[in-house]
């Protein structure tokens, strides 16, 4: 009975291991542990021409920016408007107290008077005298004499007036005026001070429509954009048309789009950069000075440039890389990991893309669906898009912080 049980006994211990054979031939077949192989989509990378932004700080200033002062010293009078209020042009803001001028003005008045009265009297002795000396009925020093008193009094009565005209001008400007139209500031004095000829501030007018927007370019970045332009890989708008978006600090987009108005050429050396500035309009004053925003300059074109779709992107421990479609040792298709290194984040044709440096050539295969099945050498197949099984997503790389 013994002996009769022992083919059983190896027959029951030699079961296990085939079964374990099989399912390892199984596995094979299906692929990574035992599942089959992960159905992905591919995109072949082509250089192609795309939209290039540059983006950078900027700081709102009015067009015109003008600080009203006092051009007579006196007693501030009145304040004629409510600070920070629109003004126009002409309108008359403060009123300095013009008594003391209006008391030389009178004065002045009767100077010139005088003058013209003993101008008067000099012609009527001239007049007088000068028949006489041709008769030689007198000497011709007493003409001669009578002559020259009319030509000083001629310049008294002319210095006369030009004092009183003086005196009238800073008469006149006992009331100040704006001299352009626009939201104007704080006023720091009040009724009752003193102001200062020249010197007392007493408010700023700024012009906000248009508005002015000036940032700054690093050098280094002009220098690599230039380097760009020089080697065909990048093409600039003729002349700086950039078409200028504005982002607010809330994240809006302004609802119109500006132009560059000015590009200095030279370097401040105290900072490293050049500095440009856009105008756009602000009929409706939603700019207000001095409000930070971001200037996005638009129409440059990057020429034969690689780009992926930003789903294909990941982040590893290494930096960003993509998966490929490769072939293992039997020739069959496996999913193969491939460092990058990435430019810049656009949008064209309704897709989110990265520009492609470094890590990719024209032609290869990159994995945009299904990535997130897939680990280091899996076997994959590739279907046609949207063919692939639904799946969670993988967390694709974040997109760069704005360049300033």
């Amino acid at each position: 009975m013994p002996t009769s049980s022992r083919p059983h006994a190896f027959f029951l211990l030699s079961l296990p291991l085939v079964l374990a054979a099989c399912g390892q031939s199984q596995q094979q077949a299906q692929g990574f542990h035992g599942m089959p192989p992960a159905e992905v989509t591919t995109i072949k990378v082509a250089p192609r021409a795309l939209p290039a932004a540059f983006e950078y700080v900027g700081q709102t200033t009015g067009s015109k920016e003008v600080e009203v002062r006092a051009r007579v010293t006196g007693i501030l009078e009145k304040k004629l408007f409510q600070e920070g209020a629109p003004v126009k042009a002409g309108q008359v803001l403060f009123v300095i107290d013009p008594k003391p001028l209006a008391a030389q003005t009178a004065a002045l008045e009767a100077e010139v008077v005088r003058a013209q009265a003993q101008q008067a009297q000099a012609a009527r002795e001239l007049a007088r005298l000068k028949p006489l000396a041709e008769k030689r009925a007198v000497g011709q020093k007493e003409a001669d004499d009578a002559q020259s008193n009319v030509e000083l009094a001629n310049a008294a009565v002319r210095a006369a007036e030009a004092r009183l005209a003086d005196i009238k001008l800073n008469l006149g400007y006992t009331q100040v005026t704006a001299p352009i139209g626009g939201l104007s500031s704080r006023a720091p004095k009040s009724e009752g001070s003193l102001v200062t000829a020249n010197e007392t501030l007493l408010t700023t007018i700024s012009q906000v429509d248009p508005m002015w927007i000036p940032f700054a370019i690093a050098e280094n970045q002009q220098l690599q954009l230039n380097k760009a332009v020089g080697e065909g890989r990048l093409t600039l708008p003729k002349d700086n048309a950039f078409d200028v978006q504005v982002r607010l600090a809330d994240g809006s987009v302004l609802d119109r789009k500006g132009r560059i108005n000015f590009s200095d050429t030279r370097i401040n050396p105290s900072t490293g950069t050049f500095e440009m500035r856009a105008e756009v309009t602000n009929r409706d004053g939603l700019l207000k000075p001095g409000q930070f925003v971001r200037v996005k300059l638009l129409g440059a074109v990057r020429n034969n440039a690689l780009a992926v779709p930003q789903v294909a992107v990941m982040d590893g421990t290494q930096g960003k890389y993509v998966y490929v479609v490769d072939k293992d040792k039997d020739g069959k298709e496996i999913a193969a990991v491939r460092p990058i290194t990435l430019g810049d984040w656009v949008t064209f044709e309704n897709q989110n893309l990265w520009i492609v440096d470094s890590g990719l050539k024209a032609g290869d295969p990159v994995i945009v669906e299904g990535v997130a099945k897939l680990r280091p050498g899996a076997q994959i197949k590739v279907v046609a898009p949207g063919a692939t099984a639904p799946a969670a997503p993988a967390k694709p790389a974040a997109a760069p912080a704005p360049k300033a």
